[in-house]
C-alpha cells in the first residue's frame, strides 16, 4: 500500500457502530451503559501517519480526569469494547479505546474469526505502541486527562498488548490484562510476548485467566507467575478455576457473571490501589 492511499485510508476510516458481524448473534443478557451525564462518542487521534478512529467517554463535568487506555479484542473496537469505555466514564474515569487493527482493515464488517486473524497478524507492535503514546499525548493535550494517572487495561488481543504497554510507557500507573496470550512464537511484527518482559516490568500488572481457557494453556500462565517473582512490579496473576476464554465478554457464550463481576470489581481496587 502506498504511503499516500494509506494515509487517505486512515483519514476516512470510521468506528464500528454496533456489534462486530463476526459475534452475531448477540447474548440476550447484554450489558448495556448509557451515556447520560457522559460526553461519549467518536474521536480523531492524531498518529505519526494520520488519524486513528477512537471512541473516547468521560464524565461531562470536571477536568484533570485519571486516563484509561482501553484495548480492543480481536474484534475491534465494537459496542461491547465502547460500552466498557462508558462504564469507565460513569466512575469518573477518561476511558479511550483506539481503533489499532485500522491500518490493517475493517474487522468489524468480516463474518468470521478466520477473516479477522490474518489482518490481525499484520498488525506491528511498534505500530500499536506508537499509537498507544499518540492516545495518551491526545487525551492530556485535548480531552482533560491527567498523564499522572495512567492505567491500561485490554481484553484477549488487548490483554497481550496490557502487558507490553506496561513495560513500554514509564507513566503507567497500573494495568490489567483479561485473559490476554502470554506465551507465543517471536515474528518480526510480534517479536516479544508477556514472559518476555515481565521481569522487568516497572508497573504492576493484574493478570485475570479463565481455568479452562482453551486457548492459552495453564502451563503459560504458571510460567510467567514464576518469572514475576523476579519481578519488583509487584504484579499479580488471578485464576479462575472454571472460567473459560471470554467470561468478560457479556455479549457471548462465554461470558461468566460471578467471574466477570469479580475481576471488575478487583480492577477497580487494582487501579485505586496504584494511583489511576
Amino acid at each position: 500500500m502506498q504511503e499516500v492511499t494509506r494515509r487517505k485510508f486512515i483519514a476516512t476510516a470510521t468506528l464500528a457502530t454496533g456489534f462486530a458481524l463476526a459475534v452475531q448473534p448477540i447474548s440476550a443478557g447484554v450489558i448495556t451503559t448509557d451515556d447520560k451525564g457522559l460526553v461519549a462518542g467518536a474521536v480523531k487521534i492524531p498518529v505519526k501517519d494520520g488519524e486513528i478512529p477512537a471512541y473516547r467517554a468521560a464524565p461531562a463535568t470536571g477536568e484533570n480526569f485519571p486516563i484509561v487506555l482501553v484495548i480492543q479484542e480481536i474484534f475491534g473496537v465494537h459496542e461491547h469494547i465502547q460500552d466498557i469505555t462508558r462504564r469507565f466514564a460513569r466512575l469518573g474515569y477518561l476511558a479511550i479505546a483506539p481503533e489499532l487493527f485500522i491500518r490493517q482493515g475493517d474487522v468489524s464488517k468480516l463474518s468470521s474469526i478466520d477473516e479477522i486473524r490474518p489482518i490481525v497478524a499484520k498488525v506491528p507492535d511498534a505500530q500499536v505502541l506508537s499509537d498507544l503514546d499518540a492516545t495518551v499525548k491526545w487525551a492530556k493535550k485535548s480531552a482533560k486527562g491527567n498523564g499522572e494517572k495512567l492505567g491500561i487495561t485490554g481484553f484477549c488481543w488487548g490483554g497481550r498488548i496490557t502487558w507490553l504497554y506496561a513495560a513500554h510507557n514509564p507513566n503507567v500507573k497500573a494495568g490489567v490484562a483479561w485473559y490476554g496470550r502470554l506465551v507465543g512464537d517471536a515474528t518480526e511484527l510480534q517479536p516479544q510476548y508477556p514472559i518476555d518482559i515481565v521481569s522487568t516490568l516497572k508497573a504492576p500488572v493484574l493478570g485475570l485467566y479463565g481455568g479452562k481457557d482453551t486457548g492459552i494453556p495453564l502451563d503459560t500462565v504458571e510460567q510467567v507467575r514464576d518469572r514475576l517473582k523476579s519481578s519488583s512490579s509487584k504484579s499479580e496473576i488471578i485464576v479462575y478455576p472454571d472460567a473459560p476464554h471470554a467470561f468478560f465478554a457479556d455479549y457471548r457464550p462465554s461470558y461468566r457473571e460471578k467471574e466477570a463481576k469479580d475481576g471488575w470489581k478487583r480492577l477497580l481496587a487494582w487501579f485505586k490501589q496504584n494511583g489511576v
